[in-house]
């Protein structure tokens, strides 16, 4: 997808990032002092893939009957799959060789679900706060770490 332009041949990765410094431009309170375009465009893709992860595990689970292990594991690898590409290509928009950002995102992908969603999520509940609380805790120091990796270690070849 890195390189796809629209019909008018401008990049789609450039016009989304200009979409992204539109939008935080109007971010109220002084936060488009501190907001990055990436950022937000990290946080609207990952909220998209998100939303995928959910469907798929429906689908995989209630439609095709996988356990719950399998669906769930089949679902976030998809996902996070999916957030990859597309933060490659719209969001930071690398031309370096993707390989090796694949190699960096699949170790940022495991420290992220053994650190975070196993054990934030896990410790949280462990001390007595309600899974789903405990989820969207964890969820958060999920999404501060792989926009982190993302920005700084997997796409440092990008200028955002």
């Amino acid at each position: 997808m890195t390189g796809t332009t629209l019909n008018d041949g401008r990049d789609l990765g450039a016009t989304f990032h200009d979409l992204m410094e539109v939008v935080v431009r109007w971010l109220p309170f002084g936060l488009s002092g501190v907001v990055a375009p990436s950022f937000l465009g990290f946080a609207l893709i990952n909220g998209f893939t998100f939303g995928i992860d959910l469907l798929l595990l429906t689908l995989f689970r209630s439609g095709l009957g996988l356990p719950v292990p399998i669906a769930f594991t089949i679902a976030y690898v998809l996902a996070f799959g999916l957030s990859f590409v597309l933060n490659r290509a719209l969001n930071f928009r690398s031309h370096a060789p993707v390989g090796p950002q694949a190699g960096l995102y699949a170790v940022a992908i495991l420290i992220n679900y053994l650190a975070f969603i196993l054990g934030v999520g896990s410790a949280l509940t462990e001390i007595g706060l309600q899974y789903h609380l405990s989820r969207i805790v964890a969820g958060a120091c999920e999404a501060a770490f792989m926009y982190s990796v993302m920005r700084w270690i997997i796409f440092r070849d990008t200028k955002n």
